[in-house]
């Protein structure tokens, strides 16, 4: 990589890291690359983009961003994980760590605050945001499905109440 090559790569990393919410730092020892293949292609499924850089690269694209705080976990074979879900980056990096003890997860930042690794084991198992907003949707239309059976229900018991009476009186004049 030349100087301008390394100069277009850290400024579209910064711009990166400008608009995304979560980053997740990784160490890779020894994966394969299918292993690598296959975890990028999970990644990329649930929205999110995994990505090898230099760390020294990836420092300087650190610098003046809301994720500046994860600079001390680059040393060594890292590689930088991100996506606009935090919860959906989290739980794909958990479930492959788990399955290959090759990737070891070293924390990451959701905004300004860094999480070690234990913090981002915890957001994997948060809900993701479209099962959130599925809930809340859910909790938003039940009130309103029991609002209009309360309200037919005493007009209900009214008309079985008159259909009863109306039959009472038909037994008494035959």
């Amino acid at each position: 990589m030349n100087r301008t090559e390394k100069r277009d790569f850290v400024a579209s990393l910064a711009a990166v890291f400008a608009e995304t919410s979560m980053v997740v730092v990784t160490r890779n020892d020894g994966l394969t690359v299918a292993d690598v293949t296959d975890l990028r292609r999970k990644v990329r499924a649930a929205g999110a983009t995994y990505k090898v850089a230099k760390n020294r690269l990836a420092t300087l694209a650190l610098d003046g961003t809301q994720f500046d705080g994860i600079a001390p976990l680059l040393k060594g074979p890292t590689a930088l994980a991100w996506s606009a879900d935090p919860v959906a980056v989290a739980k794909v990096i958990v479930e492959f760590a788990k399955t290959n003890d090759k990737l070891v997860l070293l924390g990451g930042a959701l905004g300004s605050q860094v999480l070690n690794a234990d913090g981002i084991k915890a957001l994997a198992e948060l809900p993701s945001l479209d099962t959130l907003r599925a809930q809340l949707v859910g909790l938003i239309s039940t009130p309103a499905t029991r609002i209009a059976g309360v309200t037919q229900a005493p007009a209900g018991q009214l008309a079985r109440v008159f259909g009863a009476y109306a039959k009472t009186g038909e037994a008494e004049a035959a």
